[in-house]
């Protein structure tokens, strides 16, 4: 009884959790690699890389579940849909499960297969079979049974030669017993056999390496791994049909069998004869390629690998329809940049060591009230591996991404216009492998106070270039700072308020440098050489204190003041020590960062590696937020980039499994205070949030009072927003009823009197 009220607790503070979740965090998942589909009398089901949606086939009604619904952020493998008891199961690469109850919402994560002792690369779940109540999940070690009624596991069937593991691709019940398509043979037992855990019950049907079983009402038919289509004839599996292809999926549904090859998908009747056979060019073009195929009714539903779920008429119709949720190009989102009004994205990336090979051809992406606009790499000029993205601040029209590879791209109102290359601009390729050899290695951008744009151009001695308001192209030469230019590749640039330009290197650390006096700094390894913990520096960020945040692959360092460039012959930055648990410690002691960005209150968002993002205080000393895939719906710990929205405070978090964003409150201070603003307002009785006091400007004193003038709040802004709880300095919740919100200058220059209602 104690163990049926706690897994009862757990499963309300798991979805009270998520519930939580969903009003702080948003999902921007791509749903264009179909992994799996299942279906239900009115309902398709398609499992895209990390994320699931479904739509009806009568109300055309589309849903989506990711990981801010409570999935996991892994490589989904396999879907199933049991209309009978209404869950949906995702299976993972890792061997994770995850059963969405449609009747009540619930979301619940199954680990036993992943607790198994058993190598890691032995625990992809492969497909899902439903017979009598129990669901048996094939695997790449043997067979588990799930019972759907309870979400509990059963028994695990190693069904391999003496009892080994063996790669079940699919299983099927035929004529009272279960067959499994395995990569040593056809094997069946007897369902109703209360020994199956003994793999003597399994007998071997035919030997070889076989990818799918299926029953299709009087036949059993399997497929080997060389596409050759058999059937059963109640011994034996005799082939009778070569497919050009290896297959990647085979179902029955309703009297039909789909097999599906990545060019074609062949629809047999009940007597396995051929009515019809899609390719790849009837629905799109000869570069799609199929992942699996079923129907609804006369509604035929064709999973792909790079463009969604397409849909047609079962029967004959030449018209198909892409039924998949809008989103990004794809999850890996390498590099974005935000506006008030927009989202940018590119997905072009390098390793560790700045190599861009294999080269990407993305094309960029682009999100906004009006939904996503994704412009593909047929319309980038050739630009391949575009790794950075940044917005003109003074024109959102106009849009630069940068190429690791082919240059610098314009954008003029969301269309490409030119290419900056070698040929028609300042940008340089790299010559070391010879003059006929192209690539020009763009990738830090930023844009100094009079709108030029400064770019880094790797593997060159003019490194760092400038692109100016009039269209004219100047360079600059790091030979003079770096030992070996040539060798250099370059991350991110900063441009603090004296225009001096801050880039990271991956070989030299932080390169200072300010036109105006044509000097040049380095910060690198070395107490006397400016501190760093190793020269491989990935981000750089100037806070509205004037310091230099500075991450690296091994750490983080901070130059406490920006203006020393000018004083210093040496500059140095030093660690954040902490104190935990009475110790003193380094602040991110030898994370690899890849991202640094301040909000509006002047915290600090940093992504790292494979630890998530953590967002500390102005000065370091408080780590406010440490969001995991353990306790966020972040789909992956590996942070690419972080980048907020200004206005709204909105933190968007791109990892290499998706993009998510956390509704923060931390906006940038306003100007005046013409447009201060509470919300909401009025405070309802079901809202249990808090209360914003927005467009301030910094350091306003904010003071709020009864309707008689006592005081309940009081506070000093950082940045354009602050928060109240709605309580009396923390005591006790304040009573229903008008209370006044009195905002002024730190000068007293401006003030303004807005009211908010309390309903209790």
């Amino acid at each position: 009884m104690k163990r049926s009220f706690l897994y009862i607790l757990f499963l309300m503070l798991f979805q009270f959790s998520f519930a939580q979740n969903k009003l702080s965090w948003q999902g921007y998942f791509s749903f264009n690699e179909i992994k799996d589909i299942s279906q239900s009398s009115t309902t398709v089901f398609a499992a895209s890389e990390n994320a699931l949606f479904s739509k009806n086939a009568a109300t055309n009604v589309l849903k989506t579940t990711t990981t801010v619904d409570g999935l996991s952020g892994q490589t989904i493998s396999a879907v199933y849909h049991s209309e009978g008891f209404k869950k949906t199961i995702i299976g993972y690469e890792n061997g994770l499960m995850t059963v969405v109850n449609e009747t009540d919402g619930s979301i619940l994560k199954v680990v036993d297969i992943i607790n198994k002792q058993l190598p890691t690369n032995l625990k992809k779940i492969n497909h899902f079979m439903e017979h009598n109540s129990l669901v048996y999940v094939s695997c790449d070690f043997g067979i588990v049974q799930f019972n759907l009624a309870t979400s509990q596991f059963g028994d695990t069937y190693f069904i391999g030669d003496n009892g080994s593991e063996i790669s079940v691709k699919q299983t099927a019940y035929f004529n009272g017993f279960i067959y499994a398509a395995t990569s040593n043979g056809i094997r069946k037992a007897n369902s109703t056999n209360t020994n199956l855990i003994d793999f003597n019950q399994w007998l071997l049907v035919n030997p070889g390496n076989w990818s799918s079983i299926e029953t299709l009402d009087t036949e059993l038919i399997a497929i080997n791994t060389a596409g050759y289509i058999h059937r059963y004839n109640s011994n034996t599996f005799i082939g009778f049909l070569q497919l050009p292809q290896a297959s990647t999926d085979m179902r029955a549904v309703n009297g039909k069998l789909f097999i599906t090859t990545p060019n074609t998908v062949f629809i047999y009747n009940n007597q396995m004869v051929l009515n019809r056979q899609i390719t790849n060019t009837q629905v799109l073009n000869n570069t799609l390629t199929f992942t699996c195929a079923t129907a609804i009714g006369d509604i035929l539903y064709i999973g792909t690998k790079d463009k969604g779920l397409f849909s047609s008429a079962l029967s004959n119709s030449a018209v198909f329809e892409n039924n998949t949720p809008g989103g990004p190009i794809g999850n890996n989102i390498f590099s974005i940049d935000v506006t008030p009004n927009s989202l940018w994205a590119v997905y072009g990336d390098y390793d560790i060591f700045y190599n861009p090979y294999p080269l990407d051809s993305f094309g960029v992406s682009k999100y906004s009230t009006s939904g996503w606009l994704n412009i593909p790499y047929e319309n980038v000029f050739g630009a391949k591996s575009i790794t950075k993205i940044i917005v003109n601040p003074n024109n959102e029209k106009q849009v630069y991404a940068s190429s690791f590879f082919s240059g610098l791209l314009k954008f003029e109102q969301d269309v490409p216009t030119i290419l900056y290359n070698q040929k028609n601009s300042g940008l340089e390729s790299i010559s070391f492998l010879g003059p006929d050899y192209i690539d020009v290695r763009i990738n830090g951008t930023a844009f100094d106070k009079s709108g030029n744009l400064w770019v880094t151009n790797s593997r060159i001695k003019n490194g760092l270039k400038v692109l100016k308001t009039n269209g004219q192209w100047q360079s600059y030469s790091l030979a003079t700072i770096l030992d070996d230019a040539e060798a250099g590749s370059y991350a991110a640039i900063a441009i603090d308020k004296n225009n001096t330009k801050w880039i990271a290197t991956d070989k030299n650390g932080v390169v200072g440098f300010n036109e105006s006096t044509n000097t040049f700094k380095k910060i690198t390894v070395g107490v006397d050489a400016g501190n760093l913990p190793i020269a491989n520096v990935r981000s750089v960020a100037v806070d509205t204190k004037n310091q230099l945040w500075i991450g690296t692959s091994k750490g983080l360092r901070v130059l406490s003041n920006v203006g020393s460039f000018q004083t210093e012959s040496q500059l140095k930055a030093n660690p954040i020590i902490i104190i935990e648990e009475n110790l003193a410690q380094e602040l991110l002691y030898e994370q690899f960062i890849t991202s640094i960005v301040v909000d509006g209150a002047n915290n600090k968002w940093i992504g790292t590696v494979d630890a998530g993002v953590f967002m500390v205080s102005s000065n370091g000393q408080e780590t406010k937020y440490h969001f995991t895939i353990n306790n966020s719906p972040l789909p992956s710990n590996f942070i690419n980039d972080i980048k907020i929205n200004s206005a709204t405070g909105q933190v968007f978090i791109a990892t290499n499994k998706g993009m998510v964003s956390f509704n923060g409150i931390a906006t940038d201070a306003n100007e005046n205070l013409n447009n201060a603003y509470i919300y909401p307002n009025p405070v309802r009785p079901n809202y249990s949030g808090t209360v914003k006091v927005a467009g301030l400007i910094d350091k306003a004193n904010i003071k709020i009072t009864d309707i008689e003038g006592n005081l309940v709040y009081e506070t000093t802004s950082e940045g354009g927003t602050i928060e109240w709880d709605t309580t009396a300095f923390g005591r006790y919740k304040v009573a229903s009823g008008i209370y006044m919100v009195f905002i002024s200058a730190q000068d007293g220059s401006e003030t303004k009197v807005k009211k908010v209602m309390i309903i209790r």
